[in-house]
């Protein structure tokens, strides 16, 4: 069928039910994770009296799963039924939020660990399926702009969440904020059932074992020359952001010579940036292909850390922190939407599973050195460093810039 232009607006987008059903879900969604994640913070800190292990427990909580799951829980999105997958997901994080309040009722205060471990290994499942369901009910021509709209609502809880989280703790206390994540799931969970009806699963010739599904996972990767190079760009960009990540604290002591508590403008800098950038980054994401977009924000991101580096004046970091936060959207709506464009429906759950523990594998590896590296050689040379790895990682991508004939969908409609 002919795609006309009045079919690629953001009218067009909106009337679209499954757009309309995952933001409403993902509003809900995000309201439980950011109270749960602070909220849950600021507890253990009060009732540890600020133990250094008993907080990195909740940040072990939170990320192990992703190395752990990740590709599991793809794997079985790709098998199961997006929509049920997605409903039985927030379903069950309700219910292990409701045990966990159970448990601080009766006393049990380290339950709250669970909380956080059971939600983010459930989202390893739930994550994929909302992907499948993109590719499955979306125009091909509205994909991007849908992911656009989508990462902007993630920007805009950036600077909100935690502040409601905070605010919810502070006035009500860890009861009503575990309360409020269990309804804020149930919600989400219910919302989904407006979603259309998943379709019909095709029983296949020859039944196959998890096993040699995983491996067709990494096959269908290895196969394809956009996801090929898009996994050397994750790479290149989790190295990047691993090394200065535990650093931001530094620019503000070290090379501005102001207390630690400055940094708090840097991050709302960067957050109101994200917010308008999403914004932005709908229009542009009409007429850009994504491995555009995707270069244009690592490029400007190379250029921003080595500012970062040099800049010795607090309004020339904080325009600078805005810049990067302007352009951090055209990273992540370029990297969904050439997974999209570039994955068959039945193995979305398997490619999302290979290429995100790459990024967090990798921005782990240097975040873990970045302490020592900081010691042995210096704050400049460090953010130089990570410059020079954005730039690596463009250069992965220039192999795509040849035309959208490399990005063509890989399945027929």
């Amino acid at each position: 069928m002919e795609t006309t232009k009045s079919d690629m607006t953001l009218g067009a987008l909106f009337r679209n039910r499954v757009i309309q059903t995952i933001l409403l879900s993902t509003f809900f969604l995000q309201i439980g994770i950011w109270v749960r994640n602070y909220s849950i913070l600021l507890f253990v800190v009060e009732k540890t009296n600020e133990n250094a292990v008993a907080v990195s427990l909740i940040s072990v909580a939170e990320f192990a799963p992703i190395f752990l799951f990740s590709f599991i829980g793809g794997t079985f999105a790709d098998r199961w039924r997006p929509k049920k997958t997605m409903i039985w997901c927030d379903f069950l994080s309700a219910i292990s939020i409701f045990v966990v309040l159970l448990a601080l009722v009766f006393g049990s205060w380290k339950a709250i660990f669970f909380a956080t471990l059971v939600s983010s290994i459930l989202s390893q499942f739930s994550q994929p399926s909302g992907m499948k369901l993109f590719k499955l009910h979306v125009r091909e021509e509205l994909i991007q702009m849908g992911m656009s709209i989508y990462q902007t609502l993630f920007a805009l809880f950036m600077i909100l969440g935690p502040v409601i989280g905070t605010f919810v703790y502070q006035r009500y206390g860890i009861d009503v904020a575990i309360a409020i994540m269990g309804v804020a799931f149930l919600l989400s969970a219910g919302i989904l059932f407006l979603l259309p009806a998943d379709y019909e699963v095709e029983e296949k010739a020859e039944k196959t074992t998890i096993t040699q599904e995983m491996k067709a996972g990494f096959s269908y990767v290895l196969n394809s020359r956009p996801l090929t190079m898009l996994g050397g760009c994750f790479a290149a960009a989790g190295l990047a952001l691993g090394l200065t990540q535990p650093l931001a604290v530094f620019l503000v002591t070290e090379k501005l010579g102001l207390p630690k508590e400055q940094l708090q403008w840097l991050m709302a800098a960067f957050g109101a940036g994200m917010i308008l950038g999403g914004g932005l980054t709908v229009g542009l994401a009409k007429k850009t292909p994504p491995q555009i977009l995707l270069a244009l924000g690592m490029a400007i991101n190379a250029i921003v850390f080595m500012m970062l580096g040099l800049s010795e004046l607090f309004w020339l970091t904080l325009t600078v922190q805005f810049i990067a936060g302007l352009f951090m959207p055209c990273i992540h709506i370029g990297i969904n939407t050439m997974i999209l464009k570039n994955t068959d429906a039945d193995f979305i759950g398997r490619v999302n599973g290979i290429l995100n523990p790459m990024f967090m594998g990798t921005m782990v590896i240097t975040m873990t050195a970045s302490g020592w590296l900081k010691e042995k050689f210096s704050l400049v040379a460090m953010y130089e460093t990570t410059a020079l790895l954005f730039i690596i990682g463009v250069l992965f991508l220039v192999p795509l810039f040849k035309g959208s004939a490399v990005l063509k969908k890989s399945e027929e409609a």
